[in-house]
């Protein structure tokens, strides 16, 4: 697993309009390649009276499945411009669809190239990106009466608290970079003077907002 990565951060759709054609990107998160075709077939189907639905995908950890559909453009015009949109933000797992009304004016080889890349790119940032970091979850089990204390530097730290568990004790769930690990223990083990009991849990992601 990454320990992070960049990706969209759900579906979206944006339209522009460029010397009279409409260019409506369509954007999705795709974890395999089923994913992203299953995702085209939908926008094809939405869009069945369009010239064309041009699409671009990334898929994995090393960027191992990617492909590009010119739909009908000149070769090279349509899908790379928008795969490279994706590889110049550092996307992984995207799928990206821009289907196109022609609107009476041909715009030439370069014309595409920059109308496609445009449409893409604005149709990234009108859905959203975000930063993937992968966490581990620490659960710290402790009595009551460390509660008020743990749960204030938890807040004020560098890690993220994640909830609360009220039991016979009190358990603490923090998420933590996964590289922390050994930090965390002897954080905790020093604010509560060994009075804890903390394992790990999983690893999963956390998702922020950013800008690309």
């Amino acid at each position: 697993m990454l320990p992070h990565y960049y990706t969209v951060k759900g579906n979206g759709e944006h339209e522009i309009i460029i010397q009279k054609s409409r260019f409506i990107t369509n954007v999705s998160r795709a974890t395999t390649e089923d994913e992203a075709l299953n995702f085209i077939q939908e926008i094809k189907k939405k869009y069945r009276d369009a010239t064309h639905n041009c699409s671009a995908y990334l898929i994995g950890e090393h960027d191992h499945i990617q492909k590009a559909n010119d739909d009908g453009e000149p070769s090279g015009t349509a899908g790379v411009p928008m795969l490279e949109v994706l590889k110049k933000k550092k996307l992984k797992d995207t799928v990206v669809v821009v289907t196109r009304y022609f609107g009476g004016i041909k715009l030439g080889a370069c014309g595409l190239i920059r109308a496609y890349g445009k449409a893409a790119s604005e149709g990234l940032s009108a859905t959203g990106l975000v930063e993937r970091n992968l966490m581990q979850v620490m659960h710290t089990t402790i009595d009551y009466t460390l509660l008020g204390k743990i749960e204030n530097e938890v807040r004020s730290s560098s890690y993220i608290m994640d909830s609360i568990e009220y039991q016979e004790n009190v358990q603490v769930n923090v998420l933590i970079p996964e590289s922390s690990k050994e930090d965390y223990l002897n954080w905790i083990i020093d604010l509560t003077q060994g009075k804890n009991n903390t394992t790990e849990g999983k690893l999963l992601y956390r998702e922020t907002d950013v800008v690309l």
